[in-house]
């Protein structure tokens, strides 16, 4: 895939990766409405793109995104205000639904809007300069695009709290502990880093890393039993796929298996 005429997205592939820029460096990636259109256009292209298993978003600069674009949003009147959320929510929408593994690769500040963009990737790189915080508080308002609900799922009642009263931003170090973020590396290595772990899942079996993501985020608000029956009604829907045929016998010839994502 092109860059199909963006101005805020670069769209780069490296066989089965895809890594998506943000190029709005001179206001730290802040999210405008064009850049909210243009994510989600990419992500729902990527939906359906069977030489894409895995994609990376990062920012360029020296931030993720600096949250939504405040200038914009300034001189609304209700009605617009409502529309530009609505706008966010279906690229927040577009980026969890996408049955691939997103990662986001975070090189600098995550803030607002930047950090509801992460709490809606799979998996979280961060470099050791990386900040992330949802300060909404600050503008008298509250994080309108899923960041309250997520953090608290992420990191419990009482740090969510903390977080979100105070608007102050969490270190990579806080965020690792917290464990909403997976690793953490030094700035020159963030994409190498977040390249390495994206190759180790394209070259797993698609339909099942696919699976694994819609059950993981679907079986978080389910009860334990509902949930652990979606698990082997998908496992025995996966059984007689040609990457599970592949992989069992891959393992009883003690070879590589192929995957074909089929």
């Amino acid at each position: 895939m092109n860059n199909q005429n963006y101005v805020y997205l670069k769209v780069e592939q490296n066989g089965w990766v895809m890594t998506l820029t943000l190029l709005r460096e001179a206001k730290l990636n802040a999210m405008n409405s064009a850049m909210m259109a243009e994510l989600t256009d990419c992500f729902r292209r990527i939906h359906d793109r069977s030489d894409v298993r895995v994609v990376i978003l990062t920012g360029s600069g020296k931030a993720f995104m600096a949250g939504a674009d405040i200038e914009e949003y300034s001189g609304f009147d209700l009605g617009a205000f409502f529309s530009f959320q609505n706008k966010g929510r279906e690229m927040y929408r577009a980026i969890e639904e996408c049955p691939k593994p997103v990662i986001a690769a975070v090189n600098g500040y995550a803030l607002g809007g930047g950090f509801e963009i992460v709490l809606a990737c799979d998996m979280v790189v961060a470099s050791e300069k990386a900040k992330f915080g949802l300060p909404e508080v600050n503008l008298g308002l509250v994080p309108g695009g899923g960041g309250v609900q997520k953090a608290l799922r992420a990191v419990g009642p009482y740090a969510a709290k903390e977080m979100l009263m105070t608007g102050r931003f969490l270190t990579a170090q806080e965020g690792l502990d917290l464990r909403i973020i997976n690793q953490v590396t030094s700035p020159d290595q963030l994409l190498e880093v977040a390249t390495a772990l994206a190759q180790t899942i394209a070259e797993k079996a698609p339909l099942a890393v696919q699976g694994l993501k819609k059950l993981v985020n679907e079986g978080r608000d389910a009860s334990l039993e509902t949930a652990q029956a979606y698990d082997r009604a998908y496992l025995a829907n996966l059984f007689y796929s040609t990457d599970a045929q592949e992989g069992i016998a891959a393992f009883v010839e003690k070879r590589p298996p192929v995957f074909v994502g089929k």
